[in-house]
């Protein structure tokens, strides 16, 4: 191993974020949250790479950083989307309405409800 570098465990770092979040320090752990992602998606883990976005969304949101939750769930949204991860998708884009409600951002309300409706039919056809 090179002397400048050492090797981040996302394991670790998810179980360290979790930590973090259960003891109230929703600012450190959305960090860790966050960095954990990126490892996860860089080593294809895609589903623990949109549940660390998720777990993002949920520090900012118990931080009142409403938009940083939005742009977390999105985030995770989408990746769950792309990966076939439709349902936890759905959940993701129900709690960035929920921010947007927080917010009082009514049209974006309405777009999410939209897009949730969208999704959800297109499951429900599935079957």
């Amino acid at each position: 191993m090179s002397e400048g570098k050492i090797r981040e465990d996302p394991v670790k770092m998810h179980k360290e974020a979790g930590t973090l979040y259960d003891v109230g320090k929703y600012k450190e752990a959305r960090e860790i949250f966050l960095r954990t992602a990126e490892l996860y998606h860089k080593g294809q883990n895609y589903f623990d790479s949109t549940t660390m976005l998720y777990r993002a969304g949920e520090c900012a949101y118990a931080l009142k950083d409403y938009e940083g939750a939005v742009e977390s769930y999105l985030k995770s949204a989408e990746l769950s989307f792309q990966k076939g991860f439709d349902r936890f998708g759905v959940s993701a884009l129900e709690y960035a309405r929920d921010c947007y409600t927080a917010m009082n951002k009514k049209a974006k309300v309405k777009e999410m409800e939209k897009k949730i409706k969208e999704v959800k039919e297109k499951l429900e056809a599935s079957f």
